[in-house]
């Protein structure tokens, strides 16, 4: 009966981890793609200098565009949050940009360490879990 206990408290052990494994996944493949938003952005910031007169497509909503000109790239509206956004120079919009791709890395990063400790503690607790499996079946058997 001991070890039939110890196997629940270490089975509730194993998928509380494992719960926290599945979050801490969801979560940085949302970072992931935040960071591939700030490439785009960072990646068009780049290409728009001396751009003034071209075409480029502007979305209007349910994959639909417009087609439009660049009148201004000095400078890009922003936003900050909260549904406020800002006027910046392309160089103050870079830099921000680099600088919330590198937090956001840098949060990947230690989210991605402590999904490496979770899984380090699921191998340490399934052999024991595999074996109080076998001692439960064998006295029960």
């Amino acid at each position: 009966m001991e070890d039939r206990k110890r196997l629940e408290e270490i089975v509730n052990q194993i998928n509380l981890y494992q719960g926290q494994a599945d979050i801490i996944q969801q979560q940085i493949e949302t970072i992931r793609v935040s960071i591939s938003d700030l490439e785009v952005v960072e990646s068009t910031l780049n290409n728009i200098k001396g751009a003034e007169g071209a075409e480029t497509l502007v979305p209007v909503g349910a994959g639909s565009f417009l087609v439009a000109e660049l009148k201004n790239t000095e400078e890009v509206i922003m936003s900050i949050g909260a549904g406020v956004a800002i006027k910046k120079k392309i160089k103050d919009a870079k830099e921000l940009v680099a600088e919330d791709k590198a937090e956001l890395q840098n949060t990947m990063n230690k989210m991605a360490n402590n999904l490496q400790k979770i899984s380090e503690i699921l191998v340490q607790l399934s052999p024991e879990a595999d074996e109080l499996l076998k001692s439960v079946k064998e006295s029960e058997g």
